[in-house]
């Protein structure tokens, strides 16, 4: 059985106080709201932490607002969003890959903001201590060199988050709250190229709000491919937005989740915008998104056969949201 490692928990009464309970403990502390990547990852001895800052507690990161924008704060559990109408409606992409996010007790439990900080992963790095120590561990925990990629400067761990990519897809902003303040960052600004220091926000900062623009004429959609229809990680996630004026694209958006160590951005603007989507323009779409995908052998299923589902999965994502605009 593997035992959590001794913790203090605090209680904070808002999140400004939480931030500064992060930065009254650096480098011991972390936050927990769902807990359910946390807690196993703890049990791994993946991370370390003396100090857990609760969250789930706070009214202010509990709500849905629908003002000119869709505000979601960061502890709404990842059901509770799929239920919402407002998401429903004008974000079909994040709806559908919270559905499809590990199974219905952990959507219960987990909450937006966790998924979108959720940790990377490899097939050398989630194991338990013990497996890790009889391998030497790996460049993310207590080694010194990528096991995947033994020639690599840095870590190539996946990024493993369904929400992110669709909330990308949707030109999707969140709020950081620090000691300082607050500040507001594309969603896309919130990842780096980096299996380790993955996040950009600051190690004192907590991820409060996403925020959500309406276009009542976008239509969106998140496709995931897993071993399992459920539990599983993505090991390829697609998700994209479409616009048409007529017959022709106004706006589109892609995004490859699982594929490099963040969300990776493809750009499909100068193949699409002004243009009908024949076939010849869905293939091209599909092929810029092989080039950009990089899987490396560090997660489920073959990575060859990875990469060329990217075309496969992106094909099928736009002919689905040409249909939707029809």
């Amino acid at each position: 059985m593997l035992r959590l490692p001794p913790f203090r928990h605090l209680r904070p009464n808002n999140v400004s106080e939480a931030a500064e309970a992060l930065a009254d403990h650096p480098g011991e502390s972390m936050v927990i709201a769902g807990g359910t990547d946390l807690i196993p990852n703890l049990k791994r001895r993946q991370f370390d932490a003396s100090v857990l800052v609760g969250l789930s507690h706070l009214p202010e990161l509990q709500t849905i607002s629908d003002n000119g924008e869709i505000g979601i704060g960061a502890g709404v559990s990842l059901r509770n969003i799929a239920a919402e109408k407002a998401v429903v409606k004008s974000a079909t992409a994040l709806v559908e890959a919270v559905q499809q996010v590990a199974n219905p007790q952990i959507q219960r439990q987990g909450t937006i903001g966790g998924n979108l900080c959720v940790d990377t992963r490899c097939n050398y790095y989630n194991q338990t201590h013990e497996w890790r120590e009889s391998i030497g561990f790996c460049m993310k925990r207590e080694g010194d060199i990528c096991l995947v990629a033994p020639g690599s400067s840095k870590c190539w761990a996946v990024t493993s988050s369904d929400a992110a990519p669709a909330l990308m897809a949707l030109g999707a902003s969140v709020i950081l709250v620090g000691p300082d303040g607050e500040r507001s960052i594309p969603v896309s600004a919130l990842y780096q190229d980096d299996g380790i220091a993955y996040l950009t926000k600051k190690p004192d900062e907590i991820l409060s709000r996403i925020l959500i623009p309406k276009n009542d004429g976008l239509k969106s959609t998140y496709r995931k491919v897993r071993r399992r229809g459920s539990f599983d990680f993505p090991v390829l996630g697609v998700a994209a937005s479409l616009s048409m004026d007529g017959n022709k694209v106004s706006a589109a958006q892609l995004v490859l989740g699982a594929v490099h160590t963040h969300p990776v951005s493809v750009e499909v603007a100068q193949l699409l915008l002004g243009r009908t989507l024949t076939d010849d323009r869905l293939l091209a779409v599909a092929d810029a998104a092989f080039k950009a995908a990089t899987p490396l052998d560090n997660t489920d299923l073959m990575y060859a056969w990875r990469k060329k589902m990217v075309r496969v999965e992106v094909r099928r994502a736009f002919q689905d949201l040409a249909t939707r605009a029809n």
